[in-house]
């Protein structure tokens, strides 16, 4: 693995690199972090690598316990129905806001980035799929503009990331994901934000459902 670090303050490049290797589960849920050996690792001190791990437990991606040191979070169903339920508020306020102060060339890139999850959609492919899921409620956040709220939603979606089983590969789900994003996406065009609003939470609710 590279890890020569670029020119930008140490601890914020190391939190990303560990980031990196978290969610694609070369540091695995529940394992422990080794804060001397991963500060070897990198080639540098204990102190901005003690600052990455707390970065990351702020994030929620890492969980700090008495006395015994820094775990990668391990993420269980009761934690799954906690997320989803905030996210289908906060997310819901979003797409409601989002009808109501979207600017027409906002809603012309939302619409585009649709017809992108479409495509990867038509192709199965599921990769480029989750990319452009991401990229579509991310723009929803970004009209709304609540940073507060996004940054709540943001983290969450972080700890998400270490449930990796892959739902949109059980039977269905892919196609149903697709028709729910269909929903928002007509709702906040037609600026129907209580219909946008509630086309948001369904849309979660069933994310949840599906990773059962």
């Amino acid at each position: 693995m590279n890890t020569k670090l670029n020119n930008r303050p140490i601890y914020e490049e190391v939190a990303e690199r560990l980031r990196e290797q978290i969610f694609a589960h070369e540091l695995a849920p529940g394992s422990w972090l080794d804060e001397q050996a991963l500060a070897l690792q990198f080639g540098i001190s204990r102190t901005p690598m003690r600052e990455a791990i707390k970065v990351l437990a702020s994030e929620g991606l890492v969980t700090m316990k008495m006395r015994r040191g820094a775990y990668v979070t391990e993420v269980d169903r009761r934690d799954l129905e906690q997320i989803f339920t905030i996210l289908s508020l906060l997310e819901g306020q979003a797409a409601k806001e989002t009808a109501s102060k979207a600017s027409e060339s906002q809603l012309t890139l939302l619409d585009n980035i649709h017809q992108r999850l479409e495509k990867t959609a038509a192709d199965r492919d599921i990769e480029q799929f989750f990319d452009v899921n991401s990229r579509f409620h991310e723009l929803i956040l970004e009209i709304a503009g609540n940073k507060w709220m996004n940054g709540v939603i943001v983290d969450l979606r972080k700890v998400l990331k270490l449930q990796r089983r892959n739902s949109l590969a059980n039977g269905g789900r892919l196609h149903q994901s697709l028709l729910e994003h269909r929903q928002i996406l007509q709702a906040i065009l037609k600026r129907d934000s209580v219909a946008a609003e509630l086309a948001m939470r369904t849309h979660l609710a069933n994310g949840l459902e599906a990773t059962k």
